[in-house]
């Protein structure tokens, strides 16, 4: 096939759920492709001879090769490509904002759509499933040595992973009740249905790493005692679950304010909360879209979300808005909250706002957000939920000396991810803040060979050529 040809076959669309269908449960909103859509999509590839969308993927998957043995119908073959360099396709290929990312730097996006890549990951994972493959490698036989990782999220899942593998055995200490980290308390259902991640949980098992939930490293057992039980090296990974507050009148002491992660780690374990018919989420990023679209599937009915920027500056991905303006939900632009106004009584009544106007950039290259004098308005509402974004909790740290930078992630080195402590390291969320779970694989992947080399008395830099993502491109 000609370039001229495959720059005429348009971008192919999967098939969703009808919004009548899915608001009112935890249904997969988007399906995989079928094996003809997959193969007509991956025809759209040009293989390129300068592949730039392998500079977008954080994880630098070979994307023009497992799209090539995917399109030759080698669907095994592929999926072990992307295995190469990625431990989880499954996960990525659904929660990763790909346009973003390698979407974002296909060389067809210049022009019109990219090629839709993390569908085409995706059906290689969901073709496994399906015809029943082995989707784990043979372990190594057991050295001896212990390792410790501290957090369940896709950095600490991809270093117990390839530890494993390599004859380490890998103990990981979960804090909540359930595996899976900010996977499974943050990320809702129809993104991410739990059969995937109960899949990740089954192939650590498999190479004999233990999972210890509900156990809270700094409360429950120190890093200095997990030294001392015989863990030559430790890991870090618990993510960023603190909420980070809004600072407003009224945010502290009125009934019907919660944050979001908080209220998605409530809802997705299973509890049963009630923010009233009314609510207003506040921020632009997919925490809030998630925590609008979960408050809509559990009975609220009137969902509103401020937005202090325009919808260009959304940091959401394109789908998840569209998703959400498709269920009903309506975003206030160029507005943020100033004032919670309550009843005698405590309770929540609605939200006092502010028209902003969009001035000079920011440091994020995002035009700044400029408050419009007298320009108030008041949201009747039952509740608020700001979901602005997330800090690190150092419960974990407690008894160690550790550097952090001033927004409170760990100081690492930027070539290791290895922290102040020299026998622990640290990576994901609670090294970069929120971000991505390719960027969290990746800093796995980076800290699992640091932890190798440590055990073995190695220098960890030599001959190693790394980007820890510790700046944004």
């Amino acid at each position: 096939m000609k370039p001229k040809e495959r720059m005429a076959i348009p971008r192919q669309l999967p098939d969703e759920l009808s919004v009548a269908d899915r608001v009112t449960n935890f249904k997969e909103v988007t399906a995989g492709y079928d094996e003809e859509t997959a193969i007509l999509e991956a025809n759209r590839c040009l293989q390129c001879k300068k592949p730039t969308c392998i500079q977008g993927c954080p994880i630098r998957n070979d994307i023009p090769a497992f799209i090539e043995l995917l399109r030759d119908k080698k669907f095994e073959d592929a999926y072990w490509k992307v295995r190469e360099t990625s431990t989880m396709p499954s996960v990525c290929s659904r929660v990763c904002p790909h346009e973003f990312q390698c979407e974002g730097k296909c060389v067809r996006a210049k022009k019109g759509d990219p090629v839709s890549i993390g569908m085409l990951e995706r059906y290689l994972t969901d073709w496994m499933v399906a015809n029943g493959k082995t989707m784990s490698r043979e372990c190594a036989i057991p050295n001896g040595k212990k390792v410790a990782v501290v957090g369940s999220g896709p950095a600490g899942i991809t270093v117990a992973h390839l530890l494993a593998h390599q004859g380490y055995q890998c103990t990981v200490f979960e804090a909540l009740p359930v595996f899976g980290g900010m996977l499974s308390v943050g990320i809702p259902h129809y993104r991410l249905p739990r059969d995937i991640i109960g899949a990740e949980l089954g192939a650590l098992k498999q190479c004999g790493v233990e999972i210890k939930l509900g156990v809270t490293i700094g409360q429950d057992k120190t890093l200095q005692q997990l030294k001392d039980d015989g863990f030559e090296s430790v890991f870090v990974g618990v993510g960023a679950h603190d909420s980070r507050k809004l600072g407003i009148n009224g945010e502290e002491d009125t009934k019907g304010v919660l944050h979001g992660v908080d209220y998605l780690r409530r809802v997705l374990t299973g509890e049963t909360v009630d923010i009233g018919k009314k609510v207003v989420v506040v921020g632009g990023g997919n925490v809030a879209i998630d925590v609008a679209r979960v408050a809509l599937r559990t009975g609220s009915d009137e969902v509103f979300i401020l937005y202090r920027r325009s919808k260009a500056e959304m940091p959401a991905s394109a789908m998840e808005i569209n998703h959400l303006e498709e269920e009903g939900v309506r975003i206030e632009f160029l507005a943020a909250p100033i004032k919670v106004h309550a009843d005698e009584n405590g309770q929540m009544t609605g939200v006092e706002c502010i028209r902003m106007a969009l001035g000079e950039p920011d440091d994020s290259g995002r035009r700044r957000p400029v408050v419009q004098e007298g320009s108030n308005f008041i949201i009747d509402a039952d509740s608020i939920i700001p979901a602005i974004s997330q800090n690190v909790n150092h419960d974990a740290d407690k008894g160690e000396d550790f550097k952090l930078e001033s927004w409170g992630t760990y100081t690492v080195n930027t070539k290791t991810l290895q922290t102040s402590v020299d026998w622990i390291f640290a990576g994901g969320d609670d090294v970069l803040g929120p971000q991505t779970a390719a960027k969290a694989v990746y800093q796995g992947r980076v800290a699992a060979e640091s932890m190798r080399l440590f055990m073995e008395g190695k220098d960890l830099e030599e001959g190693r050529e790394l980007n820890c993502y510790m700046v944004d491109w």
